[in-house]
């Protein structure tokens, strides 16, 4: 079934491009009241084309408006008004942020709410039904917490954070502002610390905290572990997706993404920028510098440089990785040469040792 995102009101192609710094092909007063995908486009509503797979769409379509980029050459004429932009990928991203900021935002504490007269609250902060504020718990002013989520004691959360309903966080944790954290998350959970010993192995007590600093948002039932000591830390700008595992003493940098299944070992430094593909898995004690790109399922199981782009497991160069796999198909037959070979040197041998 086709989904579609209704705006509080109509915009016109002239404002949509204004605000997006496109240029505009049709008419300029047409008006758009939804959003909608290019192949399932109705009227009234805006739709983009970034990915040339979907170019054919643009002739077909019923949507009013359709962003597009600078480069696209059309190959007939086209009914929607189109708007050229240099990115209609990170153009439509910027409408669907205008959308959401216009959506009435939640406020107010539910009476089914429990919090600690030790909490300090914020001002226009929305706490929903059952959730727990425990003693010492900062909120900051515009964030909302929504039910069944229990914040412990001492945690500090930023102004205009989102918490969506059964997330736990951990006492003595750290969540700087514009911070989104999805539903089912733990953050600051023990650390899998466990020293061996002759009847078995002893817990080490996790003393430290989990920081997850500015502009973050984490993805439903990802657990962030807090450190052994010190800190676990999540750096600005980092996006995780659901599923994900940062054990104790990590630290994601600045605007690096992961999607989902990741899991990060102990003490694993992961640089900034760097882009992380599903079900990769990190070695502990190890550093991934800066720009780097993993790709999915890969191991990484030693250091990084710079811009390097590894996959498999364990990781190698991507290009060498596709090198090897191109020739995997080749295997059955080079064993059956190798074979042949080896039974002519074998006769060879044979042949000069008679004649010894």
């Amino acid at each position: 079934m086709q989904k579609i995102y209704k705006l509080n009101m109509e915009f016109t192609a002239k404002q949509i491009a204004e605000f997006v710094q496109g240029r505009i092909e049709g008419q300029e007063n047409v008006t758009v009241h939804t959003f909608a995908k290019i192949e399932e486009g109705t009227p009234g509503a805006i739709s983009f084309l970034s990915n040339p797979k979907y170019t054919h769409y643009l002739y077909e379509t019923k949507s009013s408006i359709v962003l597009i980029n600078e480069d696209v050459e059309l190959e007939k004429p086209v009914s929607p008004t189109l708007i050229r932009v240099k990115n209609a990928y990170e153009c439509v991203a910027k409408l669907l942020q205008l959308y959401e900021s216009m959506k009435p935002k939640k406020s107010g504490i539910d009476p089914l709410a429990s919090i600690s007269p030790k909490a300090t609250i914020g001002e226009n902060v929305y706490i929903g039904a059952f959730a727990c504020i425990a003693d010492g718990a900062v909120i900051g002013n515009g964030t909302q917490i929504y039910p069944h989520t229990v914040i412990g004691e001492g945690v500090r959360i930023g102004e205009n954070c989102l918490l969506y309903p059964n997330i736990t966080v951990y006492q003595g944790c750290v969540i700087g502002n514009n911070v989104t954290i999805h539903a089912g998350c733990v953050i600051g959970a023990d650390g899998f610390g466990f020293a061996p010993n002759t009847e078995g192995y002893m817990k080490i007590p996790q003393i430290g905290i989990v920081v997850i600093e500015d502009d973050v948002e984490i993805g439903a039932n990802t657990c962030i572990d807090r450190s052994t000591m010190g800190q676990t830390v999540v750096h600005k700008g980092v996006k995780l997706d659901n599923l994900i595992q940062v054990a104790h003493n990590c630290e994601v940098g600045e605007n690096t993404v992961m999607s989902a299944q990741v899991g990060l070992a102990g003490s694993t430094k992961i640089g900034a920028w760097c882009m992380v593909g599903g079900q990769a898995g990190f070695s502990g004690h190890i550093k991934v510098a800066d720009k780097t790109f993993i790709g999915a399922q890969a191991g990484v199981i030693s250091n990084t440089k710079s811009g390097q782009q590894l996959i498999g497991a364990p990781a190698i160069d991507a290009k060498t990785f596709f090198k090897a796999r191109a020739i995997d198909s080749k295997l059955p037959d080079m064993y059956k040469q190798l074979a042949a070979l080896q039974r002519e040197i074998d006769e060879l041998k044979k042949k000069v040792e008679g004649q010894n």
